[in-house]
């Protein structure tokens, strides 16, 4: 067998076993933007049809920008639903990342019909459809993979406007994380409405 058949067919385990107990509609759920000293957290749940196999298709970490971009395409054409929503930077403030990452997964959720749930990593404190947390699900669920290239691009992408905009901190280059590059424009021009407060505070 072909090794990206391997790998298809690797990635549809955890949706065969919810198939298994009746959940026909199950989404994947993922967030990007964790890490980056400025912008929006975002995230995206996907509902690919059942055994669909996208060449290519892993978690978000592992591909390239431009294998990203092809694949993001791909996905909203053949998935049965798809959503991409985000988290404020005011919401990260106010709720810590970690539950604003959490927010904007659960709003992706809400925006597709779906009666499951596979979330990528732990913690995640619940949604109005059942679901399960899956420690690098991102490589393990085909939907998991592939809300993981939907939230990444779309983040990019948003990077890249707020780039137009604050052109002095060279977002379009490190997409807010804490670069050499980016600490010295921060430290250079202060922070903007963009950043998140209580991640640059220790660099300004």
């Amino acid at each position: 067998m072909p090794k990206q058949n391997r790998q298809s067919l690797d990635l549809w385990v955890e949706e065969r076993t919810l198939r298994e107990r009746g959940f026909l509609l199950i989404c994947g759920a993922d967030e990007a933007g964790r890490g980056p000293l400025a912008g929006d957290v975002y995230a995206a749940a996907v509902v690919l049809p059942f055994g669909l196999e996208i060449p290519g298709l892993n978690d978000s970490k592992k591909l390239t920008e431009k294998r990203r971009e092809e694949l993001f395409g791909v996905i909203c054409e053949k998935a049965l639903s798809y959503a991409v929503a985000s988290a404020t930077v005011e919401e990260i403030e106010r709720l810590n990342i970690r539950n604003a990452a959490f927010l904007a997964m659960e709003r992706a959720i809400s925006r597709i019909e779906t009666d499951f749930a596979i979330i990528d990593g732990n913690g995640f404190n619940g949604c109005k459809v059942p679901y399960m947390t899956l420690v690098g699900g991102d490589g393990k669920s085909a939907n998991v993979a592939a809300a993981s290239i939907l939230a990444k691009v779309s983040r990019d992408r948003y990077m890249l406007e707020l780039d137009k905009k604050y052109p002095m901190y060279g977002f379009a280059k490190h997409k807010g994380y804490g670069t050499e590059l980016h600490i010295r424009a921060l430290k250079e021009y202060g922070a903007c409405e963009v950043h998140r407060p209580l991640f640059v505070k220790k660099f300004i």
